[in-house]
């Protein structure tokens, strides 16, 4: 579920291919003067979520599920250089209970990444990539209304290594893991208790993030298939209380396991689908997620030297 209870999302969304959409986390870089654009759209649901490292049922709210319609875009500065751009709306909703859906525009996120290294080894190229993130709320979302809340509103900054082998029959593995810096966020009320402590303030402090993702995939001409492994630990925080909604500083640990495909269609020229599904194996203070994603994605070429 996208920046809610389930975890601040920092994995960006798409795959790479010989248009080479990617993202902050894969082991490729677009072509200079060339970008990549597109809608994903994301839909998340679940029904059991961790307590703490309890393992229940939320009889309160049922099923919740949250939707995201995405805007990506990513374009290729030099060869090595890359910078790009998301923003999602969010859509939040329980099937029982009386607590009211929730939508609007969630954060910006910027992004530049760089191939530091790029060699031959073996029957293949091994690669190696540095990365940094920011992102910031664009509406007054309120994050103290969780899990229905659209995100946890906090301003953050991350850095990321990648490395990358690629085969040259098209296999290939990747590794990658960031450490995110997450500022402090306000509440719309004077003071809040967590993780057994009264605060007479408004602002709460966010713990830090550090995540780091492991994919095995083949891609060969117009098709790109792939199986991930994603770790998300919250660097403290404290456990949903028992019988209480979550908090935005609670730490959020999760596992996922997932799949993807991608296949750029012979017909409109340039133009890439994605689909994907991640399902979350194990958790803290989050809900255990299954998540399917879609889109289509366009590359632009505004040169015909791909240098």
């Amino acid at each position: 579920m996208k920046r809610t209870l389930l975890i601040t999302a920092l994995i960006l969304l798409l795959s790479a291919g010989a248009m080479r959409a990617q993202t902050v986390n894969d082991g490729l870089t677009m072509p200079a003067k060339t970008f990549c654009t597109g809608f994903m759209f994301q839909h998340d649901q679940w029904k059991n979520y961790w307590e703490g490292t309890l393992k229940r049922d939320n009889q309160n709210i049922g099923t919740l599920t949250t939707q995201s319609l995405m805007y990506y875009g990513v374009y290729g500065i030099s060869k090595k250089l890359n910078v790009m751009a998301t923003v999602p709306y969010v859509w939040t909703k329980a099937s029982m209970g009386t607590l009211r859906p929730m939508e609007g525009v969630q954060d910006l996120t910027l992004a530049a990444k760089y191939r530091l290294l790029e060699v031959p080894a073996g029957p293949g190229k091994f690669a190696t990539f540095v990365a940094g993130a920011f992102s910031t709320p664009l509406t007054d979302y309120t994050p103290d209304f969780l899990p229905l809340s659209i995100g946890l509103a906090s301003t953050t900054l991350s850095g990321r290594f990648t490395t990358n082998y690629q085969m040259n029959n098209g296999l290939y593995i990747n590794a990658s893991a960031a450490y995110t810096n997450r500022f402090n966020v306000k509440l719309d009320r004077p003071a809040y208790y967590t993780d057994d402590k009264y605060y007479s303030t408004n602002e709460v402090w966010m713990p830090n993030v550090f995540d780091f993702i492991v994919d095995v995939g083949y891609h060969k001409g117009p098709l790109q298939t792939e199986v991930f492994y994603t770790q998300m630990n919250t660097l403290g925080g404290g456990d949903i209380r028992r019988q209480d909604m979550p908090f935005v500083s609670n730490k959020m640990n999760a596992s996922r396991v997932g799949a993807l495909v991608m296949y750029y269609l012979p017909f409109p020229k340039n133009m890439a689908v994605r689909l994907s599904g991640n399902y979350t194996v194990a958790g803290r203070n989050v809900g255990q997620t299954t998540s399917l994603l879609g889109g289509l994605l366009y590359t632009f070429y505004f040169t015909k030297n791909k240098d």
